[in-house]
């Protein structure tokens, strides 16, 4: 199967990118918890790795059965999860309760303030997540929470876009200029997409391993897109990815 997921015209050369190997993410071990930080987060600070554009946190979280995140504040970001194995327990001060399952993803715009906490609720089982932070487009917005599935055919062997600036496609809304897709790739399975003009993107392995551009990427691996050109994703072998396509962003513009 071949999706593309813009027509790509013949002239379009490959997008310049740059590797962010996951042996080079911090590490983080808690106990319950333990997470590698693509980016500055906690204790650990990278000056090289702050933020991407918007995209300020990527953290691969593995969370123990039965342990989790106490009630906590957020304010001014765009949070999502996306579960990857067992399932993540939401409550907050909106009065909002979840569980989300393997293949679903939370979101939550904290704008002026909310208070939450998320935990596995298998007291036996792991969960493991992607939490991924990007700043808003405008600070103070009121928060707000929304939850979806996605199907596994819904990203086999294509980008199934699930968080826009404009809500399209089924997606959710976030408050700012990006683009997030999800996709399987296994065998001839074969993707490509178009970084248009003044845009930038990123690429995080969830799993498995494939190519982009003919770089070769394994679970953790970070790809950073920074320019406009064509991503051509191969050679998938069990791989999930996330796809970032992201307007240039400077976060000391924000009110």
């Amino acid at each position: 199967m071949i999706a593309i997921s813009r027509t790509v015209p013949a002239a379009v050369s490959h997008a310049p990118v740059r590797l962010r190997a996951a042996q080079e993410r911090g590490m983080a071990d808690h106990g319950w918890l333990k997470s590698a930080h693509s980016f500055s987060f906690a204790g650990y600070h990278d000056p090289a790795h702050v933020h991407f554009e918007s995209l300020r946190v990527i953290n691969d979280d593995r969370v123990a059965g039965g342990g989790g995140f106490p009630a906590h504040a957020h304010r001014d970001f765009e949070i999502f999860s996306y579960v990857l194995e067992g399932a993540l327990e939401h409550r907050d001060s909106l009065g909002n309760g979840s569980i989300v399952r393997a293949g679903g993803v939370q979101y939550m715009s904290a704008g002026s303030g909310v208070t939450h906490s998320e935990f596995n609720p298998s007291r036996s089982e792991p969960a493991r997540f992607l939490q991924i932070w990007l700043f808003p487009n405008r600070m103070g917005a009121s928060p707000r929470y929304e939850t979806l599935d996605i199907a596994q055919e819904e990203k086999r062997g294509r980008l199934r876009l699930f968080l826009s600036g404009d809500g399209r496609e089924g997606s959710m809304r976030i408050r700012q200029d990006a683009d997030i897709h999800a996709a399987l790739l296994d065998g001839a399975e074969a993707i490509d997409h178009v970084i248009a003009e003044g845009r930038k993107g990123w690429v995080q392995v969830a799993r498995g391993s494939l190519t982009v551009n003919g770089q070769k990427l394994v679970e953790g691996d970070g790809l950073a897109v920074e320019g406009d050109g064509v991503l051509e994703f191969r050679a998938g072998k069990d791989a999930e990815i996330l796809l970032f396509d992201l307007a240039a962003f400077d976060p000391s513009l924000l009110d």
